[in-house]
């Protein structure tokens, strides 16, 4: 980044307009406040500032300038898809993208196979090699 500029919030988020995501499973959380900006509800999100819950997306309201930060994202069980001309949806690229970036520590995705599609070994387990 260049000296002086500020990073935008924004660019850890990947964004669907027009889209909402409703919870079926009532247990996930879902918290909302009045916010100007798509900026201000990313930066809060990516802190989980004032929030009980790891947030992983957020949908905001155009109309009513109201941020929804999520415990899930459109990959999470238990959620549905809503088309909605007033929200956009941000989420998290950690938690919904098929890649891993360098030497993936920060991958947070549900890829669990290699290429070759051979199942991935756990994280908790040193079988068959050691980490």
């Amino acid at each position: 980044e260049g000296k002086g500029k500020k990073r935008n919030p924004l660019h850890d988020y990947k964004k669907t307009g027009e889209l909402m995501l409703i919870k079926v499973n009532k247990t996930l959380e879902v918290k909302t406040k009045l916010l100007n900006t798509t900026e201000q509800c990313a930066k809060r999100c990516s802190r989980s500032k004032g929030l009980s819950f790891t947030c992983k997306a957020f949908a905001y309201d155009r109309v009513t300038k109201r941020c929804h930060w999520l415990s899930f994202n459109s990959l999470t069980n238990g959620v549905r898809k809503k088309q909605d001309h007033a929200f956009d949806l941000y989420e998290k690229k950690d938690y919904v993208r098929n890649c891993i970036i360098g030497k993936g520590a920060d991958y947070k995705g549900t890829i669990s196979v290699t290429k070759s599609g051979i199942q991935c070994q756990a994280w908790n387990s040193m079988i068959p090699h050691e980490h």
